[in-house]
Parts: structure tokens; C-alpha cells; sequence
């Protein structure tokens, strides 16, 4: 009995995954891909090309009024749908209304104020706050660090597949070694209860669980934040102990500057921009 073809959506989430994509871009282009499949009365991408591509990037900035980022990102998983899943090379520009480039001027804390922010925060998402700001690091990059990543020798942190898929060396404030050693202990007790009651597994970047079986429950190769709880891996049926999820850390930060009464737009990226504009 000859096996069904494999639904399109399965098809973009095997070649997104063969590219070592993260979870979060093979999210985000799985629904847009449905969306546009919607938007044309389920019409299979196959069946359309520039014209029903152009309407559809259109009705985001004229209808949904998007943010040109937002439109940039459903055009980003078209062409990857048409290029590597179809394998259909879409000749010409597309002449879609384009959204509107929102100008600006990113938020920067003085210093004074970062103090008073991070006074409010306490336990590991003060932590994590605290090295976003003492490193320069985005959110995602904090939060994806390894303890491999860590060099207290160094007074360094080493950033691996940043933005754009390339790594790099920041600072590790002196201030932030004892706090981030004495939270690395408490890290280590838990990974080896973990490992005592047959857990302990880590999700590794690209080919390397396959290369190296038992890498995944190194030491080296855990969160440096780790979850507070178990879970399964939505890419297969391995239960692990992932990194803290985003929303945690910025409802924190939220609280924290309500608290600080600062009457200003503040995210976790704005601890990055203060960290550039105070390092100058």
C-alpha cells in the first residue's frame, strides 16, 4: 500500500527543521503560510504566484495595517515556501503596497533608573535582567545561553547563532560572577536530580545529538536559566528541562517598573540599548 504524500504544512515544518531553523521561526512561517492559504480561498501555493502573493502582502499593510516588520516576516515565509518547499523561483519584484517603517527613537534608561528597575527584581528573572544589561544581550540570547557559554576566568559570555547566525564575545561584569556562580549550584543540583530520576536531557543545536549521543546531558551543555519544570519537546517525544520561556522574565520587568514609578516604554530590549548608550 503506497503511503499518502505528506500534507504541505508538514512539508514546511521537514524543510525548515533540515535547516536548522529555530522553533519559533518554524512557527511563525507555518502560520503565515496558512494565512496566505486562507486569504486565497485554500488554494493550493502551487495553483498562485507573484499576483496572489502581491495581493496578499497588500491586504496586510492596507487592511490589517501591519508594522513593515510584521509584513516583512509573512513575506520572508512565502519565498521560503515558494524557493525550498516548492521549489519555484519567483522571477521579478513583487509590487506590493509596502507597510509604513515605524520612526522611533528607542527607549535608554540612565543609570539611576536601571537601578531602580533591577532593585524591584528579585530570583532568577532579576538574574537574567541583571546579565541583559550587564552584557548587552537581547532577551532570546540570555535566555538560550549554555553553561559552556559562561567564562568567569575570561569575565566573558560567549553569544553563539545571534542575530543574523553569527556568534560573538561580551563582557561579564565582575559584579555579576559571584550571583551567577551561586545561581550555577543551584542549576547543577537540579540537573542532577534530573539525571537521578532518568531525565536530564537538553534540546541540542543541529546535527549534534545525533553526532554526540550523550551530549545532551553534559553539564556544559545546559540552560543557564533553566525551566522550572519538565516538558515535552514539541519537535519530537523526548520530555526535557528547557530554558525559562520569555513571557516570565518580561512580566517581571513590567512589574519592576511600575514599581520604580518610571513613566517610561520599557522592554527587555531597552536594557541592551542603555547597556550601548552607558558603555560609550
Amino acid at each position: 500500500m503506497e503511503s499518502r504524500p505528506k500534507k504541505l504544512l508538514d512539508q514546511v515544518r521537514d524543510t525548515i527543521r533540515l535547516k536548522h531553523y529555530s522553533y519559533r521561526t518554524e512557527q511563525s512561517y507555518v502560520a503565515w503560510i496558512r494565512r496566505y492559504i486562507l486569504f486565497h480561498n485554500k488554494r493550493h501555493p502551487k495553483e498562485m504566484g507573484h499576483a496572489e502573493i502581491e495581493a496578499f502582502l497588500t491586504s496586510l499593510a492596507v487592511d490589517g495595517q501591519v508594522s513593515a516588520s510584521t509584513q516583512n516576516q509573512a513575506l520572508s515565509a512565502l519565498l521560503f515556501l515558494y524557493r525550498y518547499v516548492l521549489q519555484q523561483e519567483l522571477e521579478g519584484p513583487l509590487d506590493a503596497v509596502r507597510a509604513k517603517r515605524s520612526r522611533y527613537l528607542p527607549t535608554v534608561l540612565s543609570k539611576d533608573e536601571v537601578q531602580m528597575v533591577l532593585q524591584q527584581v528579585s530570583g532568577v528573572p532579576g538574574l537574567v535582567l541583571k546579565v541583559l544589561y550587564g552584557s548587552g544581550l537581547r532577551l532570546t540570547e540570555g535566555l538560550h545561553l549554555r553553561i559552556k557559554d559562561v567564562d568567569f576566568a575570561q569575565h566573558q559570555i560567549v553569544v553563539r547563532d545571534a542575530k543574523g547566525h553569527e556568534s560573538r564575545v561580551t563582557m561579564l561584569p565582575i559584579s555579576l560572577i559571584e550571583p551567577l556562580q551561586v545561581h550555577l549550584q543551584q542549576v547543577r543540583q537540579l540537573h542532577e536530580r534530573d539525571l537521578n530520576q532518568g531525565y536530564g536531557s537538553v534540546y541540542l543545536p543541529f546535527a549534534l545529538e545525533r553526532k554526540y549521543p550523550n551530549a545532551d546531558r553534559a553539564w556544559i551543555w545546559q540552560f543557564v536559566f533553566p525551566s522550572f519544570s519538565r516538558s515535552r519537546d514539541p519537535r519530537g517525544e523526548v520530555v526535557r528541562r528547557h530554558h525559562l520561556h520569555e513571557s516570565g522574565v518580561q512580566r517581571s520587568l513590567k512589574s519592576a517598573v511600575q514599581a520604580a514609578r518610571i513613566a517610561k516604554r520599557v522592554g527587555c530590549h531597552t536594557l541592551r540599548h542603555s547597556f550601548a548608550t552607558h558603555l560609550s
